[in-house]
Order: structure tokens, then sequence, then C-alpha cells
């Protein structure tokens, strides 16, 4: 009798052990990503003299802080389980409808002349207007939010166009290029907004019980559900932020460029795509952390500035952006024992 008991103790430590290892074999993907910058800062230094040089290091995060912005947000939305392809979308239309409002007839506004606070007022807006709509679709509605928020995609960019009339817009008030153009520490104020909302998030995602809800729905929404957290109110909630979190990455990018093109955004999702799923941010939903997003931007950033100095064509960036996700799912295939479908 005391063997027949004692024979089912072994299995009860299994799960556990294999728990633990898969644990650690997520949070070691997580941080490959650091000795991974480190070895590019490595080969950077000898690819060219200025790499390590403060003006070019400021460079990068310049110009990664927009990227960052639409990557945090895109990472909350894929938390829960859900996609949203239009941020890319709203990094163009959000600062183009302020800069609209602004602007004169003469520059090819519509003649408001919306003050420039109330201006950048209504880029959030216009992101969290998105955000909600595609949010209504997908959690009101149950429609899928892949295909919801391509048509978004699309919509959104014949907008833009049809708005701007295929036009450049330039000459807006200094307010609109302040976060790329303002410093501090020689650091411009995009990158200081940029990490403190990752910042932010990342507290909010381990300590809060929004974030905990957010893993929770994306791990199983029914037990959530089930569990008493208002399932379709947070996940309404996530679309309005990311949306909010997109728009902001606009007037980060309008500022970075000093204009507003036609174009502003287009195939910036497949980046966003790269930089999360290479940090760690599982495209099943409840997995991820925003200390490996923001790892993920740095080391795109990186490889593009190693790229653009080592006089790499820039038609071949995407397609090494590409390999890079392909590897990163094979990696999640080793480290997770599936694939992120």
């Amino acid at each position: 009798m005391a063997d027949t008991k004692a024979a089912p103790a072994l299995p009860a430590k299994l799960p556990d052990a294999r728990s633990a290892r898969t644990v650690l074999l997520r949070r070691a993907r997580e941080l490959a990503l650091v000795p991974a910058l480190v070895l590019l800062l490595v080969l950077g230094a000898v690819v060219n003299d200025s790499f390590l040089t403060e003006r070019n290091l400021i460079s990068i995060l310049g110009a990664s802080a927009a990227l960052a912005m639409v990557v945090l947000a895109e990472s909350l939305v894929l938390i829960t389980g859900k996609f949203d392809l239009s941020l890319e979308s709203v990094v163009g239309i959000a600062p183009a409808v302020g800069a609209l409002l602004v602007l004169p007839a003469a520059q090819s506004g519509w003649g408001v002349e919306l003050p420039p606070a109330l201006a950048l007022l209504a880029v959030l807006v216009v992101g969290a207007a998105v955000g909600a709509f595609n949010g209504v679709l997908v959690v009101k509605f149950r429609l899928n939010a892949f295909i919801v928020t391509l048509a978004m995609l699309i919509v959104l960019r014949g907008l833009l166009v049809g708005a701007t009339k295929g036009k450049t817009l330039f000459g807006m008030p200094d307010s609109f290029y302040s976060l790329a153009t303002t410093t501090f520490l020689t650091v411009p104020m995009s990158v200081w907004l940029a990490a403190a909302a990752f910042a932010v998030t990342g507290f909010m995602l381990k300590y809060h019980r929004v974030g905990r809800a957010l893993y929770a729905i994306g791990g199983n929404a029914e037990a959530a559900r089930a569990a008493g957290i208002r399932v379709e109110r947070v996940m309404l909630g996530v679309f309005v932020v990311a949306g909010t979190l997109a728009a902001a990455g606009g007037i980060i990018q309008t500022g970075y460029v000093g204009a507003i093109s036609a174009n502003q955004g287009n195939n910036m999702i497949f980046t966003v795509f790269a930089a999360a799923v290479i940090g760690g941010i599982s495209l099943d939903g409840g997995r991820g952390t925003m200390f490996g997003a923001l790892t993920g931007v740095l080391l795109l950033g990186v490889v593009q500035n190693l790229l653009t100095l080592a006089q790499v064509p820039s038609f071949w960036i995407q397609a090494i952006y590409g390999g890079i996700i392909l590897v990163a799912l094979m990696i999640a295939r080793v480290t997770t024992g599936r694939a992120q479908d």
C-alpha cells in the first residue's frame, strides 16, 4: 500500500520541472537580445569608426523613437491575443489631420487655423477614435481583428492621400517638431518620451491589476471572464490606447522628418512586428514583456544604422527584417515548444 501511494508523486513533479524550464527558456530568449546588441555594437565599431560616437548613437535613438511608440502600441494589442495592422496608417493620418487643421488654405490646409495646442490634441483624438472604432468592431461585433484592421489600414491610407491630395505638408508650427528637435542632456525629448512610456507600461504590466488582466485575457479570454475580468472593456481600452500611442508616434515621426508626406507610415507595420516578435512578444497572446519589445526596437535600429553606414541598398533592409522574423519564430519554437501562430 505504501508503494502504491508513493507512485503518483513522481509524475506530479514533472509539470513543475517542465514549467520552470519553460520560464527559464523564455527569459533566456528575452535577454538573448542584450548580448546580441553588444555584439552588434562591437561589429559596428569595426565596420565604421563613427558608429560608436555620441552623435551616431543619439541618432539611432532618435530614429527609433517613433517606431518604439508604435511597437509599444502593437505589443499591448498582441498580449491580449489580437492584432492591429492599422497602426501604421494612424502614424500618417493622425498628424496629417492636425496639420490640416492648423495650416492656412494657402498651404494646403483646411483653413481652420486652430491653435497649435488644439491641433496636437486633435492628433491624439484621431488616434484614439480609430482605436475605438477598431475595438468596437473586434470586441462588440466579434469580427476578425486581422481583417478589420487590415481594412482600416487601407481605408486610412486612402484618406491620407485624399486629404493631402498627394502633397507633402510642411510649415507647421514649431510645436509639431519639438519632440524631435528639443533635447534634454543632448538626447531628443522623443527618446525620453518613448523611454518613459515603456517604463510606465512595463511597471503596469508587472504590478498593476490591469496588466495582469491583459495577460490573462491573452492566455484564455473565457477563463479571464470567469475570474471576473471585464474582458470586453479591457480589450476596447487597449485598442484606444494603442491608437493614441501610434498617433504620438506619428507626431514624433513628423518632427524627425520635418514634414508629413502622403505615404507616412507605409510599410512600417512590418518593422513593428519584427521588433515585437524578436523581442519575445507572442503572436498567440498572453506572453511578452516591454523590456523584450524595447530591445527588439533597439536591435532593429542598430541593424538599420549598420546597414546604412555599410552603404547597403535600402531595399535589402526589408528582406533582412523578414529574415530576422523567421529566425525569431524558429527560436520561439525551440524555447516555447510551439510556433507563434
